[in-house]
């Protein structure tokens, strides 16, 4: 009889033995995470605010761009204009964008008619945007995005000094109802945990183009999009991989520089949205692939790992090391939290997390296979 059982024990003990490697990979990364977010980052002293050029590119925007435009306006940055890049709308974008840059100098609009064939259309959208932009640092947000106060684009514009090429905001979702809310604003935040601390670490690897500033010339000299013309995606985290450096690049995480956007309402939309992101992921440099593999393999395996060693294996083992991990998630959160204003319910961390993992799980390999993604249009 207990031979009979022996292989059933020593499939436990793997189990046991891989969900420790796994938790351990976790742990090494949560405690970095958790030193990133907690470091100071001397921030650079400038004498003046140098002019901003915001821009925004527009696909059938229209009652979006009507709460944006004055938001954007009423920034009360010293210099700056606002470049609405009209991408070919079917709704009434246009006429409103007549009607508004008549109103207000600081407002100029571009419109795309034709976009090449070979080109995504925001990348296409973006550089004709780049182009028409009078200053040298290009501010980026989204026609579905809300600046969290007026000092949005001044205190954006404080972080470049002559070393600083790019500065990484964050861009949280807003709260709504239901779980796919609750899982679109944990993604958002731990993505942002992410980046914002291993940048703060020196590995600045990706941002988001909902809070995205940078110098046109570091555009121009890497010839714009050219990199990764092949992927719909990327005009935002591609960009801050191709040219972020430790030394030219800075994360800001106060509550004033947040950059608030609009989620999805559906699951296909918020599906649809992540194999994109995700597809560009496999065209990061390979030292950020290598960096990055570790953490998301054991990010997305751990939880299956920890439920199915509670049921068949040592429960007590498996759930001290469940438990210590989302203790590490939950000090790490709350640093985060702290530092930029933002909120999530910390109790409800450990459930969000599950159904992260699972969600994870699937979208990763439809990523991985993925060969045609749209934009909007």
């Amino acid at each position: 009889m207990q031979a009979a059982h022996e292989p059933v024990w020593y499939m436990s003990d793997y189990l046991n033995w891989i969900l420790i490697l796994v938790f351990s990979v976790q742990a090494i990364y949560w405690i970095l995470l958790i030193v990133g977010i907690q470091k100071k980052k001397q921030q650079p002293h400038i004498s003046s605010l140098p002019p901003l050029s915001i821009i925004v590119c527009a696909h059938d925007e229209e009652h979006n761009l009507k709460e944006l435009i004055p938001l954007l306006l009423a920034q009360d940055h010293p210099e700056f204009e606002v470049i609405i890049v009209d991408d070919r709308s079917n709704d009434g974008t246009w006429d409103l964008l007549l009607r508004e840059t008549q109103k207000h100098p600081r407002l100029r609009m571009v419109k795309v008619t034709i976009k090449p064939g070979h080109i995504p259309g925001k990348k296409f959208a973006l550089t004709l945007g780049i182009k028409a932009a009078q200053h040298d640092i290009v501010l980026l947000t989204d026609a579905d995005c809300r600046p969290e106060s007026t000092a949005w684009a001044s205190e954006m514009a404080s972080r470049f000094s002559t070393e600083t090429d790019i500065v990484i905001g964050i861009s949280p979702y807003n709260k709504e109802s239901g779980w796919l809310n609750m899982l679109i604003r944990f993604e958002a935040l731990l993505t942002a945990v992410f980046y914002s601390s291993f940048t703060k670490l020196g590995i600045p690897y990706m941002g988001v183009g909902r809070n995205l500033a940078y110098r046109k010339n570091i555009f121009f000299e890497g010839k714009g999009f050219n990199t990764h013309l092949s992927t719909v995606g990327g005009d935002d985290d591609l960009f801050v991989n191709q040219h972020a450096r430790p030394s030219n690049t800075v994360v800001v995480m106060e509550k004033a520089t947040l950059m608030h956007s609009i989620p999805a309402r559906s699951f296909q939309s918020f599906f649809t949205q992540k194999i994109r992101h995700l597809a560009a992921g496999k065209m990061y440099r390979p030292s950020h692939r290598l960096l990055l593999a570790p953490l998301m393999v054991s990010q997305a395996t751990f939880i299956p790992l920890l439920m199915f060693c509670l049921i068949t294996s040592h429960f007590q083992l498996a759930l001290a090391l469940g438990l210590f991990r989302w203790a590490l998630l939950l000090f790490a959160f709350h640093g985060f939290f702290k530092k930029t204003g933002t909120t999530f319910p910390l109790l409800r961390i450990p459930l969000a997390d599950i159904l992260f993992s699972f969600y994870y799980l699937g979208v990763a390999p439809a990523a991985l296979v993925s060969r045609k993604i749209v934009w909007k249009n």
